[in-house]
C-alpha cells in the first residue's frame, strides 16, 4: 500500500533578525498556491511569532499540547492563506528546552498528520541551542538563511560547524536574504563556502535563493499579512517564488527518503544512546 511521504525541511539561521520567519511564511504561501498541502511548525518554542506575522490569535498552541494534554487537531490552525500552522508560545520558559518525553509526544502527534501533508516546514529559532539543533537534525533538508551582515555570516558558519562536527550533518541549502544586489549575495555565499571548505572538510553548500532587500516586506509585517499575498508582484516575492519552485525538486533528490516518524524516532534513539 502506498501513502504520502512528506518532505520535511527546516528554515533556520545562526543569527536572529535575518527574516527567517518571513521566509518560512512566504514559502508556505507559495507552496500552497502550487496546490501543495503545507504545514508550518513554529519551532521557535519560547519566542514564537508566526502567528504575529499572520495577524492571528490561535486559541491553542504547542504549550497546550505538552502541558495540558490538548489534542493536536485542536492545536492545528488552518489559515486563510491556504496552509496550516502549528503555533508555539511566546515568553514561556518551560518551552525553551523540550524534554525527551515532550519530543515523543510531538512525534506521536505528528505521526497522525504525515499522510495529509506534502511539506512540513519547521521554522526554528536562531542560534545553536538545544531546540534549534534538535529540529535541524530531525529534517531531510536545512535551508539556512543569512544576510550580508558580517555577524550573520559568522553565526551561520557557527551553526554549520556545530552541526557538522557534533552531529555529522554536512549538507545545507543557503538563502541570502535582504541583499542589495546579486553581486553582494554571491560574495557572502563565497565567503561562507570558503570558510567551510577551509575549516570543515566535506561540507556541501547549495545556493537556493537570493532575496532582495524590499521595503514591501516591512509593509507586509506591519499589516500582518504574508508579503506574497499583500504584494504578489514585489521583487522579494518573485524571488521567494523561485526558491519555492526549487524546493519542489528536493523530494525526489533527497538522499534521506522517509517519513516524519522515521526521522524523529531515529533522532530520539540517538539521544537515548548517547545518554
Amino acid at each position: 500500500m502506498s501513502y504520502n511521504l512528506p518532505m520535511v525541511f527546516s528554515v533556520t539561521s545562526g543569527k536572529g533578525g535575518v527574516g527567517k520567519t518571513n521566509i518560512s511564511v512566504n514559502l508556505a504561501y507559495h507552496l500552497s498556491r502550487m496546490g501543495k498541502k503545507v504545514l508550518l511548525l513554529d519551532a521557535d518554542l519560547g519566542l514564537a511569532n508566526v502567528d504575529v506575522l499572520l495577524g492571528i490569535a490561535p486559541r491553542y498552541n504547542l504549550f497546550h499540547l505538552f502541558h495540558e494534554g490538548t489534542n493536536l487537531r485542536e492545536v492545528l490552525y488552518k489559515t486563510k492563506f491556504g496552509f496550516d500552522i502549528l503555533p508555539a508560545s511566546s515568553g514561556v520558559s518551560d518551552m525553551v528546552s523540550l524534554s525527551t518525553g515532550q519530543k515523543l509526544d510531538l512525534l506521536e502527534a505528528m505521526d497522525h498528520l504525515e499522510e495529509e501533508i506534502d511539506y512540513l516546514i519547521i521554522d526554528t529559532g536562531a542560534g545553536i541551542n538545544e531546540n534549534v539543533l534538535y529540529f535541524n537534525l530531525a529534517v531531510q533538508e536545512r535551508l539556512l538563511v543569512l544576510t550580508p551582515e558580517p555577524t550573520s555570516l559568522t553565526d551561520a558558519y557557527a551553526l554549520i560547524k556545530v552541526m557538522k562536527l557534533n552531529h555529522g550533518v554536512d549538507k545545507f541549502k543557503i538563502l541570502v536574504n535582504m541583499t542589495p544586489d546579486m553581486a553582494t549575495a554571491k560574495d557572502i555565499f563565497k565567503k561562507l563556502y570558503m570558510a567551510c571548505d577551509h575549516f570543515l572538510s566535506g561540507v556541501s553548500l547549495e545556493l537556493t535563493g537570493v532575496i532582495p532587500r524590499d521595503p514591501k516586506m516591512r509593509d507586509a509585517v506591519i499589516n500582518q499579512t504574508p508579503l506574497c499575498n499583500l504584494h504578489p508582484s514585489s521583487p522579494a516575492c518573485a524571488k521567494i517564488g523561485e526558491a519555492a519552485k526549487k524546493i519542489t525538486t528536493w523530494k525526489s533528490n533527497s538522499e534521506l527518503d522517509g517519513n516524519i516518524k522515521f526521522f524523529w524516532k531515529k533522532l530520539l534513539f540517538q539521544e537515548q544512546s548517547v545518554a
